[in-house]
């Protein structure tokens, strides 16, 4: 040990001011004499309290020698050679301590602390605000200590939406702890009821694959995946996690704590495994252990720890109750046998739970991830990288392929002799890849290259709310979701009849776009509570399908269903106003809702309001009076007076021009109430 790879910092802590208690600056009054000020006196205050206020807190510090060197990093003989260092410098610590201080008190009963050199390294524990103290094994520490893992510290779980929620700033790398821990949670369970089932190599397998399984995520996460590279090179986010966990187990020797089987089975549990094929194709795992692939990516019924923690924590950070116990589900979990194949099944009595489940995801795709500001932000986030993509090499990444992720295998199995990986451009491309992270927003945005301007401006108009405007969403056929076009000619043909209607109104096609989305409760089947199979009380062993009169009759008809959105691009709120009720007028005719548009002016000139339902009053409508007016569908009467009073006039034509032409008073009495009639 030498003295120069040493810190030492001094740290005042403390409840006031030096030398004094924290109540000697307090004054207070009493309920007779409310307008004096005292100080409380010592026979006032209680005992109970600490000797003395303050105090200073020694922290010492080891820095390794040549700590930046990469191979010093990556060298096993080193760290273990730093890590015998470690321990002898914190007995030296403690014995420093027992002689230095004259504050302090040696143990009545001393006694030796026994050397713990010659066991195994204890896990790590993380404090979550989801799930608690967590403790990890060692070797999955190794891992979350790692470049390649650490990165994901700076890679937002909800992409862009946390600029719509403020809270919403957590990130892949609380996530995938949270998922591994309960993936061993959920494994502890199954095998604690059936121990021949599980191995614990198994269950460090199923954790290593739930704490990797975001690796392979670019800035924003989905915002990255699905539309920054939608089209050309797709990126495969299952098949990037693989290859940086291979490039971990390669470079910091890891290959020694797992076998290749396991290797094997990390990799197959990370890209998921349909267990409900007919064919057994999984090589990690005899088919006898069909239900482990159940657990981190569940091709079968949709039902994973990565769910569970991520309705949890997503919930938690955007502020969105959540009505789902995964709790309940966990501790219910049991592996059955299913068509001649074992499965992960639940109790009977939690499947109006698992439908809490189900709902958990639509609530959460509805308001968060597919919001319609949510959506416009991340486009721009996905416009912006695209724009800065010839500057900015590193978004430029090659997608892994399988011959990619087989070769890093061999090239891991023998030892860097098995295959040509080192030289690839996989390689040199995923090298840049693990320096791509979040960061890239205010890289791009604080840049003065010219060649970003364009990239520069579209951020800038995220930073600065210069977004499209949504004016207005409606539900849609499946086929209008598949085909945006054919919404798209509709609502052209709409905007051209409201400008027929309001010649005065302006409005250009060319000024909105149309965005369509699916929201369902699961990815996997229409009625996702059919692909769920429970156990009985009295029957462990068989795995069944709950009957419908067994769960809530108060659940949906669909599960499915599809949101047409119209977006205004220009900064006009008058012309936002004309398009909000142009769409409102388009999707109320289609459900042959009566309505009447009204004007304070004669000729159809002045301030106008589309009116659908009655009104006592016409300054709850936003108008004064009615002059002129079109009937667009049903039966109404205006009336002289407010509140339906003095003279009625029933209209029967599609237009009135003027007071006249409805018969009022004098010819020339305007209208001041509305009403629908319903005869």
């Amino acid at each position: 040990m030498e003295e120069e790879n040493f810190d030492i910092h001094v740290l005042e802590m403390g409840f006031g001011e030096v030398g004094k208690e924290p109540i000697d600056n307090v004054h207070f009054y009493s309920k007779n004499e409310p307008n004096r000020a005292f100080k409380m006196q010592k026979y006032q205050v209680s005992n109970l309290k600490p000797k003395k206020f303050h105090e200073f807190l020694v922290r010492v510090y080891y820095d390794p020698p040549n700590q930046e060197d990469p191979e010093n990093q990556e060298d096993p003989e080193n760290q273990e050679h730093q890590k015998k260092v470690q321990q002898e410098a914190v007995k030296h610590f403690h014995d420093w301590c027992t002689n230095q201080f004259i504050d302090f008190k040696p143990d009545t009963e001393s006694h030796k602390e026994k050397s713990q050199d010659h066991q195994t390294p204890s896990g790590k524990i993380f404090n979550d605000p989801i799930h608690g103290q967590i403790e990890l094994h060692p070797l999955l520490v190794k891992i979350i200590d790692t470049p390649q893992f650490q990165r994901l510290r700076h890679i937002k779980q909800l992409g862009g939406t946390y600029l719509v929620y403020p809270g919403a700033t957590h990130t892949r790398f609380e996530h995938s702890i949270g998922a591994a821990y309960l993936a061993g949670r959920l494994a502890e369970v199954l095998k604690e009821k059936q121990s021949k089932l599980i191995e614990k190599e198994d269950i460090l397998c199923v954790q290593i694959a739930a704490l990797c399984y975001n690796l392979g995520h670019g800035p924003f996460s989905y915002v990255f995946k699905d539309r920054f590279m939608k089209t050309g090179n797709q990126w495969k986010l299952a098949e990037a996690s693989v290859w940086l966990f291979l490039d971990i187990v390669e470079k910091y020797k890891l290959k020694k704590e797992l076998k290749e089987e396991d290797l094997t089975f990390i990799q197959e549990l990370i890209k998921g495994v349909d267990t409900s094929a007919e064919e057994w194709t999984a090589k990690g795992r005899t088919e006898d252990k069909s239900f482990l692939y159940e657990i981190v990516v569940n091709q079968w019924n949709g039902i994973d720890v990565r769910k569970w923690d991520y309705f949890a924590r997503d919930c938690h950070h955007l502020g969105i109750p959540n009505s789902f116990d995964h709790q309940r589900l966990l501790k219910s979990a049991r592996v059955c046998e299913v068509e001649g194949r074992k499965h992960i099944c639940f109790r009977d009595k939690v499947a109006d739970n698992i439908c809490d489940m189900f709902h958990t995801r639509y609530t959460l795709y509805s308001q968060a991830y597919q919001h319609k500001i949510v959506n416009i932000i991340e486009e721009k986030i996905s416009e912006a990288l695209k724009a800065a993509k010839v500057k900015i090499t590193k978004l430029s990444p090659v997608a892994v392929s399988n011959e990619d992720i087989e070769s890093k295998l061999s090239n891991i199995l023998h030892n860097g002799t098995g295959g040509e990986d080192q030289t690839t451009a996989t390689m040199t491309a995923m090298k840049e890849f693990i320096k791509l992270t979040d960061h890239i927003f205010e890289e791009i945005l604080y840049s003065t290259d010219d060649g970003l301007k364009d990239a520069r401006m579209k951020l800038e108009d995220v930073v600065r709310r210069r977004l499209p405007k949504c004016v207005g969403e409606t539900r849609i056929t499946e086929t209008e979701h598949k085909d945006n076009w054919i919404l798209e000619n509709e609502w052209n043909k709409a905007v051209d009849e409201w400008k027929k209607l309001l010649p005065m109104v302006f409005m250009d096609k060319k000024d909105f776009f149309i965005e369509t989305i699916q929201l369902d409760y699961s990815d996997k089947t229409k009625t996702p509570i059919k692909n769920v199979y429970f156990y009985r009380k009295r029957n462990l062993t068989d795995g069944i399908k709950i009957k419908d009169y067994e769960i809530s009759s108060l659940l949906p008809e669909e599960y499915t269903e599809y949101v047409g959105r119209v977006y205004y691009t220009k900064k006009s709120d008058e012309e936002e106003r004309d398009a909000k009720e142009c769409f409102r007028w388009w999707r109320l005719r289609e459900d042959g809702m009566p309505m009447i548009l009204v004007f304070d002016q004669e000729e159809f000139r002045g301030n106008w309001r589309l009116i659908t339902e009655d009104c006592p009053s016409l300054d709850r409508c936003g108008i004064t009076e009615v002059r002129s007016c079109k009937v667009l569908s049903g039966v109404w009467d205006l009336y002289e007076g407010p509140d339906y009073t003095e003279s009625r006039h029933s209209l029967q034509n599609p237009e009135y021009r003027n007071p006249k032409a409805w018969g009022a008073t004098g010819n020339t009495v305007p209208a001041l109430s509305v009403k629908r009639r319903t005869e």
